[in-house]
């Protein structure tokens, strides 16, 4: 493990009298930004100037409309197409890692412009952390780099050797992304305060009611990202084989679906909402097919989470990660789901989240600012609320 002591490279300082961090990330889904965002919070908590910038942006238009108009419609049409392209950017000779690598290297000029005056660089989007790997390990990018993995699944676009550091949530994405070669630190999740926080008693039963969804009924509460992908009328209808159980449905943006669904019995379709450890604390079961932020929103909320019909590429990468680690099982069949809404349909109406998995003893934003120059190397890793 790289750290700032030993790197041999003098960072440039910044003229701010606040370390500055550049944070670099991607609007496509809401994943990259999310983390992003909370970044920038507990930095500023910590006294460090922080800014981010979509590493999309920087991209000629043609690259732009590729990762940000094709992702989507390529999951939902061509799943099959999405999963081999997944597979084949693990090997850079390909030609989906051809058209990547262009996109990597014509984001450097730009990244370097903005990165002008900063103390450190982290980024929670893979391709943007490959852009940071090659300006780093050439010499043309003089501060520590960094980045976060999203994704419970490690894949080789997020690992560069060039890069400071590789931080992850969970020590399980740590183990599965030492096969690339580099060492990656568990730092914990970067989610919200509001999700590790225990409700007032009173929201289970509020929700609900605001809700339409009876109290007693139990309740499971699919995501399908921002973008509402994946096989979820499928979802749908394996929930719809328990005698009871009600289906909250969170849509995000894709209004497609949520059209599709309404009028269903016992689902609740929801557009995109800001309320969702509100939401979390009403369910009793989170069913998720990607591995995205949502569930590790759960994980922290202390509400059980399930993988069903993951989507392909990273959301099967993930589910298979978090499955083995015991953190989401990966249902197969709509009995297990069935059977999974008997398990975890009684739970309390308030609890305190367990963190077996994380401790507030490390915090991605700790790392990110010894790195900056904010704390002192031996700084004790420590979680700022």
């Amino acid at each position: 493990m790289v750290t700032p002591s030993d790197t041999g490279r003098t960072p440039l300082r910044s003229v701010s009298p606040r370390p500055r961090v550049l944070v670099l990330s991607a609007s496509i889904g809401q994943g990259h930004d999310g983390a992003a965002r909370e970044l920038v919070r507990r930095l500023d908590r910590r006294g460090v100037a922080a800014d981010v910038l979509d590493w999309t942006d920087l991209l000629p238009v043609w690259g732009r409309r590729a990762l940000r108009d094709l992702y989507a419609p390529t999951v939902h049409r061509t799943p099959a197409l999405f999963d081999r392209l997944f597979t084949d950017l693990e090997h850079p000779r390909r030609p989906a890692s051809l058209v990547t690598q262009r996109l990597i290297t014509v984001a450097e000029r730009p990244v370097l412009d903005a990165a002008r005056g900063a103390d450190a660089v982290v980024t929670t989007y893979p391709l943007a952390g490959r852009t940071l790997g090659g300006l780093r390990a050439d010499g043309r990018l003089a501060v520590p780099t960094l980045t976060y993995l999203t994704d419970p699944a490690a894949h080789r676009l997020w690992c560069h050797p060039g890069l400071d550091e590789h931080l992850t949530v969970t020590e399980a994405t740590a183990a599965d992304g030492a096969r690339y070669g580099v060492a990656l630190r568990s730092v914990g999740p970067l989610c919200a305060p509001r999700f590790s926080r225990p409700m007032p008693v009173t929201t289970r039963a509020r929700v609900r009611d605001e809700l339409g969804v009876p109290g007693d009924a139990p309740t499971a509460l699919l995501v399908t990202g921002s973008l509402g992908m994946g096989d979820v009328e499928d979802t749908v209808d394996a929930l719809g084989r328990h005698p009871r159980a009600w289906a909250v449905v969170a849509c995000g943006r894709n209004a497609r679906l949520r059209a599709r669904l309404a009028g269903r019995e016992r689902v609740v379709t929801l557009g995109w909402r800001d309320d969702v450890p509100e939401l979390m604390t009403a369910a009793d079961l989170l069913v998720h097919n990607a591995g995205g932020l949502s569930c590790t929103e759960a994980l922290v909320a202390g509400l059980p989470a399930v993988t069903y019909r993951p989507i392909p590429g990273h959301g099967r990468a993930n589910a298979a990660v978090l499955d083995a680690a015991g953190l989401a099982p990966w249902l197969r069949e709509p009995d297990e789901l069935v059977d999974a809404v008997d398990r975890h349909g009684a739970r309390p109406a308030r609890r305190r989240p367990p963190r077996p998995w994380w401790t507030e003893e490390r915090d991605a934003s700790a790392v990110v600012a010894r790195y900056a120059g904010a704390l002192a190397p031996d700084t004790e890793l420590a979680a700022v609320g």
